[in-house]
């Protein structure tokens, strides 16, 4: 056995040349090493994000920052008590500048720029002007007359009532100055400036950045006079992973960013950097003076209760996210885009799991909402070639299975035994059973403390599993859903159901908050036929990991079982444009297309399963057999037969498949000649030469006298008899079955033989 060679597999390659956990071939020894992942790359004109999202370098001018300084909202207007102070009343602005009646001793306040042109702070930092507010103060564009006037920006953020306490403020948030991610706007230095009205002020000395706001890019991108910036789906995603980045360095350094919105990050060239670093406070720092944005930040009780966490991060970040694509501009022009694509909801129920009012509901960190971005991404990319790519590494661990119950197969030699019309195509739709059993299956819980025994045990046989499983002397979430798959490919439903309520009962375990749960909810109410409920889990699963591709496949099923076939095509449509290795998703969408009478249409998605795929024999074989059946709408044409004919030469096949397929076609073919529809068929070895109605017959009774053959050595299924409607097979099994079988297949052939005159 050789070890799978794709990244992230942990499967063999069995002796059928495929792995026996991912269900590929093994990529060509140059491309199975994977590359280095980076977020991003620059070339002269583009730079790319995560390798999917290639973004315009642009080019600002310094005019691009200027701007008039904006009135201080009333919401900031504070002293440094934090008492509310120079607010509008009646409709009249309140004043810039004054003292608080609020505080014990007259407290100044000043709403207007402290620094003027040409002002000297801490002897080095001249001022050129006044070009923004910020959260907590006025930024300013100055030259470092230390380092040849270097363009650096001051950012005010505090104030304070004595030298003492803006020394020790000042000295508590020089870790700022240790700061170093490259979407992190790079602080330098912290200064000191003696406002004459509010005293001593401190102020971080950044990098002076050449770009604008997100908040600016949004209206220069329907800016007619800027055609360069634009603001598509795809980019707003791009910039999400790039945000994302950043807080997930802050949040592993114990920091939070806790102020994100639109205007608090830059777009330059060729990067977008979080800037307005003044709210970034320790995670242990109480719920003191919190600097948020209302309209972005979590709930007021939320901060008294919790204070400042990564989740409240997240949730401004969704909220901006929520706020860019209310004035996106269009989009890539691929199907995952389209405006009722699959991927434009992944995107809103990506924001939706950041913004939820339950804090335990919502993404965990900044990790596990990236993870969920990008395949959120990929998805709005998909349709495109050079995107489409087999994706092993997600939550869920890779499915061999393909979820078809006919039509990758060649007919079985039952099919020639019953009273019905053999030419008439199943629709190959797998039973709920089948697919609770073959969609894929979650990964461990990393955090789960049995994961490293569930690591070392067996799970391709079930009953085995469970013996190892009882010996484990501990339990967990996790061996209690190994467990419960186990009796679900036992079909011990009850088993099955005690060990997933073992699961939710266990100490500690939110059942409403784990997605795992949820998703086997959804697999034990499929084992039972409850389509209705079914779906419901797994649409609970969608919104919690929008990005996967396995809850769109189960949906995908649920609605086609459901009779919804427009659902259910963006389900399958949405995981197969994405991955072509999804072949369950091609072979889904073939069944709805035949469903419409769309022969063409199904051969067309079944062409495109990729050679290295598992399943590309059995979607050559499907491609032959709609070719070559009877469906509602009717029969294929001789143009179609002649296709199926051409594609049988090339298949893979032994000897009696290639015989029970070769039956198949000729039937087809007898049926268009006696129609009179068969003017275009082509002879050849298949049909003869020509295809005449006494040259067809004749290869037929062949065909049938090979398949009573057949019957003779196969070994066929006890209920075959009892459904089969032949007299002379009720009640038989064994070798009076096979017996019985060949008769019914002789009976065939003479009754095909075209008549002699003598």
């Amino acid at each position: 056995m050789t070890p799978c060679n794709w990244p992230g597999c942990t499967g063999t390659v069995d002796e059928t040349g495929f792995c026996d956990v991912c269900g590929l071939a093994p990529l060509p020894v140059d491309s199975a090493k994977p590359a280095a992942v980076t977020s991003r790359s620059t070339t002269r004109d583009v730079w790319t994000v995560a390798s999917l999202v290639s973004l315009p370098v642009l080019t600002f001018s310094p005019d691009d920052a200027a701007t008039e300084p904006l009135r201080v909202p009333d919401e900031l207007r504070v002293c440094v008590r934090n008492h509310p102070v120079g607010r509008s009343r009646g409709g009249r602005p309140g004043r810039d500048r004054g003292f608080c009646p609020y505080c014990p001793t007259p407290t100044p306040f000043n709403f207007l720029p402290g620094l003027q042109p040409d002002d000297l702070v801490a002897g080095r930092y001249k001022v050129v002007r006044c070009v923004a507010r910020g959260g907590q103060g006025w930024v300013y564009l100055a030259h470092d007359t230390h380092k040849d006037l270097l363009d650096v920006a001051l950012k005010g953020v505090l104030h304070a009532e004595d030298e003492a306490s803006l020394k020790a403020a000042v000295e508590e948030r020089q870790f700022l100055n240790t700061l170093d991610h490259p979407n992190i706007v790079r602080s330098t230095d912290f200064a000191t400036h003696d406002d004459p009205v509010t005293g001593p002020t401190g102020y971080i000395v950044m990098d002076y950045l050449d770009g604008m706001s997100l908040h600016k890019l949004q209206a220069a991108a329907k800016d007619p006079r800027q055609p360069d910036v634009a603001l598509p789906i795809d980019h707003i995603l791009a910039y999400g992973h790039e945000i994302l980045a950043a807080l997930d360095y802050l949040h592993r350094r114990g920091l939070l960013y806790t102020d994100m919105k639109p205007d608090n990050v830059m777009r330059t060239a060729d990067r977008i950097k979080v800037i307005d670093l003044g709210g970034v406070r320790k995670a242990d720092s109480g719920p003191e003076r919190i600097v948020h944005s209302v309209g972005f930040s979590v709930s007021k009780t939320e901060y008294q209760t919790r204070g400042a966490t990564e989740r409240s991060d997240l949730f401004a970040l969704g909220r901006t996210l929520e706020e860019l694509y209310r004035h996106r501009t269009p989009g890539p022009d691929t199907p995952g885009a389209a405006p009722d694509a699959l991927g434009i909801e992944s995107f809103r129920r990506l924001v939706a799991r950041a913004v939820r009012p339950d804090w335990d509901r919502r993404f965990a960190s900044a990790i596990e909402m990236s993870e969920q971005l990008l395949g959120v991404l990929r998805e709005i990319l998909a349709g495109q070639p050079d995107r489409r790519q087999p994706e092993p590494i997600s939550l869920f661990q890779p499915s061999a299975q393909l979820l078809d119950a006919s039509l990758g197969l060649v007919p079985p030699l039952v099919a020639w035994l019953g009273a019905g019309d053999s030419t008439v195509l199943d629709d190959g739709l797998p039973t709920s059973v089948d697919v609770a059993l073959g969609l894929p299956v979650p990964r461990p819980d990393p955090d789960d403390p049995a994961v490293n025994v569930l690591r070392t045990v067996d799970a391709s046989d079930a009953q085995a599993l469970l013996g190892e499983l009882a010996m484990v002397e501990q339990t967990s979430v996790e061996i209690e859903l190994s467990r419960c798959r186990a009796h679900l490919a036992l079909a011990d439903l009850d088993a099955a159901t005690s060990a997933l309520s073992a699961a939710e009962t266990l100490p500690g375990t939110h059942p409403d908050v784990d997605w795992r749960i949820a998703w086997h909810r959804g697999l034990l109410a499929l084992a039972d036929d409850r389509i209705d409920v079914a779906g419901r889990q797994f649409d609970v699963v969608y919104g919690d990991i929008p990005g996967e591709v396995a809850p769109k496949l189960a949906l995908g099923y649920c609605a086609e079982r459901g009779g919804d076939d427009a659902r259910a095509a963006r389900y399958y449509a949405a995981v197969w444009l994405r991955d072509p290795f999804q072949a369950s998703a091609a072979f889904g969408l073939a069944r709805l297309r035949l469903a419409a009478t769309d022969r063409a249409g199904a051969v067309a998605v079944l062409d495109e399963v990729p050679a290295l795929s598992r399943h590309h024999d059995a979607a050559r074989v499907a491609a032959v057999r709609v070719l070559s059946s009877r469906l509602p709408g009717g029969p294929p044409t001789a143009r179609e037969l002649n296709q199926a004919v051409h594609r049988l030469t090339g298949l893979d096949l032994d000897g009696e498949s290639r015989d029970r397929l070769t039956t198949a076609i000729r039937e087809m073919a007898l049926d268009l000649i006696r129609s009179g529809d068969a003017a275009d068929l082509t002879g050849g070895p298949v049909l003869g030469e020509p295809p005449t109605e006494r040259v067809v017959r004749e290869l037929l009774e062949g065909s049938y006298r090979a398949l009573g053959q057949q019957a003779q050595h196969a070994d066929l299924p006890e209920p075959v008899a009892a459904r089969s409607g032949r007299s002379r097979l009720v009640g038989r099994t064994g070798d009076a079955a096979r017996r019985a079988a060949h008769d019914v297949l002789i009976d065939r052939a003479n009754a095909v033989r075209p008549r002699t005159r003598w």
